[in-house]
């Protein structure tokens, strides 16, 4: 099976772990990743951040290591593209109001291509109308409201698992990445076998 494409929004103080984690694992196994942020262009970089949560009633937020843009956002074909992932962290707040990302989003979800989304990546989502509406979706809690309001139905997942709702992959945050490349994997169609498994015993 040849290799998807991904196109990955980000903008500034995106959640470090959900760029890096995602981009290397979806490579490792063949995949084409493109990191675009509004404005930017390939070879620039981005802030990231990380949070965590270290005792206070909500996370904290430290600086993380500057991305890698690697793709041009003003020269995004979205007909080539398999999917689209929304990274969270503190990025979504803001790039979801800008009219072109929704209409990245809104492609996406009338030619119905997964869409995975990651913690505050819902922001972004729910920006768009109808793009979470009728599905069952996982984020921080603190978006809960959020996919109420645009018609979804928020799932209160524990931090390391994630949900599918038909080719929709979400989960809470990147303590979940592990489960959550598992099942966008899935989502694309793509299988990891490992030599001695069963099934090559058989054959």
């Amino acid at each position: 099976m040849p290799g998807k494409k991904i196109l990955m929004l980000c903008g500034e103080f995106t959640e470090e772990y959900e760029i890096y984690v995602y981009q290397q694992a979806m490579e490792a196994v063949g995949h084409t990743v493109h990191v675009v942020c509004p404005d930017k262009k390939a070879g620039e970089l981005i802030a990231t951040s990380l949070h965590d949560f270290e005792g206070h009633q909500t996370y904290t937020e430290k600086m993380g290591h500057y991305a890698l843009i690697n793709k041009t956002f003003s020269e995004v074909r979205l007909e080539e593209y398999d999917a689209v992932y929304a990274a969270g962290g503190r990025g979504p707040e803001y790039i979801r109001t800008d009219k072109r990302v929704q209409a990245m989003v809104r492609h996406f979800h009338e030619t119905q291509k997964p869409i995975f989304t990651i913690c505050h990546g819902v922001q972004i989502l729910v920006a768009v109308d109808g793009v979470v509406r009728g599905k069952k979706v996982a984020a921080l809690g603190a978006c809960e409201p959020e996919v109420t309001l645009a018609g979804g139905t928020y799932i209160d997942l524990s931090p390391t698992e994630a949900y599918v709702d038909g080719t929709m992959v979400s989960a809470k945050g990147w303590t979940a990445l592990a489960a959550f490349i598992r099942e966008c994997l899935k989502v694309l169609g793509t299988e990891i076998r490992h030599s001695g498994d069963v099934s090559e015993k058989a054959a």
